[in-house]
């Protein structure tokens, strides 16, 4: 695989732990928290969170759902090939509640950004707050930062971060240059 590693498949288990006892240590009972996953990706990062908290706290759950921000994006109409939404799956309002939103890799907050545009379908809620496996601190477009963070990478230019999910919901995180981003 190109690229270089910054987080092997120890670090990364470690690290979905450590994210996973931060929101039980914050949401107690979780009343009132709702936990949401930006898809794909995100999707598939909250699903491991959400069975962490389940497996420690079974008794105290957020409400768990799955948003696609395809068309809320601010690029949607520029892309060269038709678009492929995934499924949005909130079967709650999202009124007078804590959202936290989940996505892999957060980098210039445009995806958050057409995320909370998206959320606003389900209610205003009472705060929303922003969970990333990795923060990519330079380069934003939008004032918005992670409230939960795994790990921060601070690099500029022709990089790619990715986050390389393995079998039995392992992991690790890779580091590519531009020219050899992967899809």
């Amino acid at each position: 695989m190109d690229g270089r590693i910054i987080l092997s498949e120890k670090g990364f288990e470690l690290t979905l732990e450590r994210l996973a006892q931060q929101l039980i240590e914050d949401f107690d009972t979780f009343e009132n928290v709702c936990m949401i996953g930006i898809q794909e990706s995100g999707v598939f990062l909250a699903e491991q969170l959400y069975n962490r908290i389940k497996v420690s706290n079974p008794n105290s759950l957020p409400l768990f759902g799955k948003l696609d921000i395809t068309f809320y994006r601010d690029d949607y109409r520029q892309s060269e090939k038709p678009l492929k939404a995934s499924v949005t799956e909130i079967t709650f309002l999202v009124d007078k509640k804590i959202v936290i939103l989940v996505d892999d890799v957060l980098y210039t907050g445009r995806t958050v950004h057409a995320a909370i545009s998206a959320l606003q379908d389900f209610g205003r809620p009472a705060e929303v707050k922003m969970l990333s496996l990795v923060d990519r601190r330079f380069n934003r477009h939008f004032p918005i930062f992670a409230d939960y963070k795994g790990i921060v990478v601070d690099s500029r230019g022709e990089t790619y971060v990715k986050v390389n999910w393995k079998e039995n919901n392992k992991g690790e995180i890779l580091l590519h240059s531009h020219k050899n981003k992967l899809k």
